[in-house]
Order: C-alpha cells, then structure tokens, then sequence
C-alpha cells in the first residue's frame, strides 16, 4: 500500500512525490506519456536538449524557489529576449524603447510616450466592445496590427473582433532600452535540459509510464490511501457538467545541417498568414556551439477531447463551469487537485513549483 498515488509525472507531481519520499512516504507516480517531465520534457537530439512541448524559461523573484530547483540542477545565465517577425522586418519584444525606435524612428522616452498617446486619441473608448478595440486605446494602431492582432488571433483561433477584451486588458510597455522579457530577479535554463531535474526529484518513488490513471482508476486508487491529482479536472469527473475549454498546441521540429538558423532562441510570428506563432531554436537555450541545429515550429490548435490540453480559456463561461468542478473536488477526503490542469488556470513554472511546496507541507506538516 503506498501512501500517494500521484498522478501525472510533470512538475507539480515531482515536487509532491520528492518532498513525500523525503518524509518517509511512499508514492506511485503514474503516467499516461511514455517519459516523465509532463510539458517541460527536453530529450537530447544532436547534442542539443530539445524542449519537446515549446519553450520553457524558468524565472522568478522568489528566492525559496529558486534555491529550491537550483538543488536539482545548475543553471545557466541565459536571459529571455525574444523577437517578433512581421513581413520581413524584426521588432524587439517585449515592447521597449528599441521596438518603438524601429517602428517610428524616436529615440527618447517622452518622444515614445508621445507617439503612443497620439495613436490612442483615435481609438478611445469608455467600453471597448472587444479584444481589437481594446488593444487600439491601449497602445494604438501601429503596434496593434504589426505586433498583437495577427499573433493574437492565431493563438486564440478566433478573430480579435471576437474575443473578449479581458483577454488584453494591459499591455506591458517599457520605456527604456531593455529587451529582457520577465521583470524578475532570477533567470536561466537548466544545464543539461529539464529532464534530469524530474529525475532527481522522482529518484524515491515508483514510477509506471504509459498508465493512464482516467482509464485503469479502479484498480489504481486501491493502490494508495490518498491520491494526488495533476490532470484536467473535468475529465476526473467524466465531464459531469460539460467539457471546460482548453488551447492546445502542435509541434513541427527538424535537424537542419547549418550551425545557426534564426540566431536567437524564440522568434513569435505575428502575421496572420504565418500559420505558425513562434519558431524555437534550441540550442540558443544553451549557448550551443554544435555544426547542427534543431528548430520547432508551433502551430496552436482548439483543443478537443483526446488532445493534450496546454492552456486553460479562463473566460467567464469557463471559469463559472470551474467553479462548479471545483465544488465537487472541495468535498474529496482521498484527493488533492494541483497542478495547472487540476485547478484549471495558467501557471508558470515557479508558480507550480511554489504551489507544490505548499500543498505538500499542509498535507504532511
């Protein structure tokens, strides 16, 4: 009998079944993949550590976090700054005072601020009706329609006319000449890829891969006396009040035979017509110096059942049928709900590292 059958192998799970097994207790890991790591899996292919499921930059301003995964690995400097490719021409992201000096020419702050409250003046509104009118009072035409309206709409699926404008409700603008992306004190990649860190973590628990727990729960939940739950919280529930909706995502990767293809790690595409919103380059995670390269393009897709789902669509539909799910999983005395899937919201790493630790020190604290 073990203490916790986990379900899912990602991150959240990794963490609980470390900080379990370092109490004494024993856990099953199960997963319905063939490999551990959940979406922040990196296989090596060419001497180069592939991050199978898009980019994964790990970044926070909470220092018991990050020397909480620096014991699991040694990081790297590298430092978020991607770049934005619109009909041929390159624009700094996120939108900084090299953005605007390349869009209009200005070279002080004031002339920027300037510039972009003049474009707002056109596009004003008391209640913007949708994401596009939303994004127009915000930041105006020119940024809008180069560097938000065709990523957005890819991304989404649906035309910027039609999504809500709580999608965009701020958009970071920065004037000054910094092209890092996050605001955050601590940055860098994982040397060696994220793998080796939910290998470190996993090293006390059982693991089964290419177990699905939805499909074998039966005979699985007699395994543990508690359960701990990473994956879509209505599927827990046999969709019992209907399918929450989710964006999922498509990968396209190759081995090109040139040292460099884009020069920088993470180019976002944001013409429409490009039916791809990013192109990866893995080897700039790491600095790599190898004769090959290996790139991935990323195709967002709707999400329907049997596909993997990646981010949670927390608009108003969404989050009233949640609140409903999580109703029922409040009420469970056997399972805990963790992880961006069971508690249906979008989590960056450090956030479900942090969630994790928490979870696991009021459960065995």
């Amino acid at each position: 009998m073990y203490d916790y059958l986990i379900v899912g192998a990602g991150l959240f799970g990794s963490v609980f079944a470390c900080e379990a097994g370092k109490k004494g207790k024993r856990c099953l890991v199960v997963e319905k993949r063939g490999h551990i790591g959940g979406n922040i899996y990196t296989a090596e292919v060419e001497g180069i550590h592939v991050h199978q499921y898009g980019a994964h930059i790990f970044h926070t301003s909470n220092r018991v976090v990050w020397d909480y995964i620096r014991q699991f690995a040694e990081f790297n400097r590298y430092m978020n700054c991607p770049i934005a490719y619109f009909k041929g021409e390159i624009y700094n992201l996120p939108f900084n005072m090299n953005t605007f000096n390349k869009l209009w020419g200005v070279v002080t702050p004031q002339q920027a601020k300037e510039k972009i409250q003049e474009q707002r003046k056109e596009y004003q509104t008391e209640n913007p009706r949708n994401l596009e009118e939303q994004a127009l009072s915000l930041v105006g035409k020119d940024i809008y329609e180069k560097l938000i309206k065709g990523y957005t709409e890819k991304q989404w699926g649906r035309r910027a006319t039609e999504l809500p404008p709580e999608i965009i409700r701020r958009i970071p603008v920065r004037y000054v000449y910094d092209n890092n992306y996050f605001n955050d004190t601590y940055q860098g990649i994982p040397i060696g890829g994220y793998t080796g860190i939910i290998e470190q973590m996993l090293k006390k628990a059982d693991v089964r891969l290419y177990s699905d727990y939805l499909l074998q729960r039966e005979d699985l939940d007699k395994l543990a006396r508690k359960i701990v739950y990473t994956g879509p919280v209505d599927a827990f529930y046999n969709y019992r009040f209907g399918e929450l909706e989710y964006r999922s995502l498509s990968f396209e990767t190759e081995i090109l035979d040139e040292s460099d293809y884009q020069g920088n790690a993470v180019v976002n595409y944001t013409e429409y017509e490009v039916p791809y919103t990013r192109i990866i380059e893995h080897k700039h995670f790491e600095f790599g110096a190898q004769e090959k390269t290996v790139i991935s393009r990323e195709y967002p897709e709707t999400w329907k059942r049997g596909d993997e789902p990646y981010y949670p669509v927390n608009n108003d539909r969404n989050n009233t049928l949640y609140r409903r799910y999580a109703q029922l999983a409040g009420k469970e005395e056997r399972v805990i709900f963790g992880g961006r899937l069971g508690t249906y919201r979008y989590m960056d790493m450090h956030h479900i590292v942090e969630e994790a630790l928490n979870m696991v020190q009021k459960e065995l604290n």
